[in-house]
């Protein structure tokens, strides 16, 4: 028997709707620039060549209906609703015509994003991970299978900040679909079961204050929810 030197924390899972059991999870995928509108607000252009990604690590989850304190090192901290694509078999080197077979489920999350320190980065070439691979940044709601959320198209992605509508689109606004995605990504990563893939967010992201309350819903899904408190001390 292996002893370890310290205590490892659980891995992450999240609650399935009308279910008793949770959805363990392995790797958060996010794609970046995937609605048009949103890479124009934000002084980008869309590239056509290929979707690119960035992730988060098991410390960046944190559940539906938290309380979380606003984080260190940022002065402004924005919110970024997606669609959260929950993948529940292996597979590498995809088909796109294969590549919804790999499906689970669907929830809805928040990329919590450290935008001034993105904005540092990005201006000199470096890479993201202290604006986008934050602690507890990655709020996710429960996931809904399937079969019960029926294919991905006229949904619509909402988020109110303080019961102000500030984000909403439809998934099909998305410039690459999710068999583009998760074809793609197949050929970057072998997928296995637990991934998440998180889609990318529409125009309207901004930043929060200490004492906002975010809420987010995707048609079919479970909303998910956190209210901002001042920064630890």
């Amino acid at each position: 028997m292996t002893t370890m030197l310290f205590d490892v924390p659980a891995p992450p899972s999240l609650p399935i709707t009308g279910d008793t059991r949770r959805f363990p999870i392995n790797r958060v995928f996010c794609v970046g620039r995937n609605y048009a509108a949103h890479a124009a607000e934000m002084g980008n252009e869309v590239e056509r060549d290929a979707p690119f990604y960035f992730t988060k690590g098991p410390h960046a989850v944190a559940q539906a209906g938290s309380t979380l304190p606003y984080p260190p090192g940022t002065e402004s901290y924005h919110y970024e609703v997606e669609c959260v694509a929950a993948i529940g078999s292996s597979g590498f080197q995809v088909a796109e015509a294969d590549a919804m077979d790999l499906v689970w489920g669907y929830g809805v999350g928040l990329d919590m994003t450290r935008r001034d320190l993105q904005a540092a980065a990005k201006k000199k070439g470096l890479p993201w991970d202290t604006a986008k691979d934050v602690e507890h940044s990655a709020v996710l709601g429960p996931l809904a299978p399937a079969a019960d959320f029926g294919a991905l198209g006229a949904q619509r992605l909402r988020l109110t900040q303080n019961g102000a509508s500030v984000q909403d689109a439809p998934l099909s606004d998305m410039v690459w679909s999710l068999p583009e995605l998760i074809a793609h990504l197949s050929t970057l990563y072998h997928l296995q079961a637990g991934d998440l893939i998180m889609t990318g967010t529409p125009a309207g992201v901004g930043p929060v204050e200490p004492g906002d309350h975010l809420i987010g819903t995707l048609d079919g899904c479970a909303p998910v929810s956190v209210r901002y408190t001042g920064p630890e001390t």
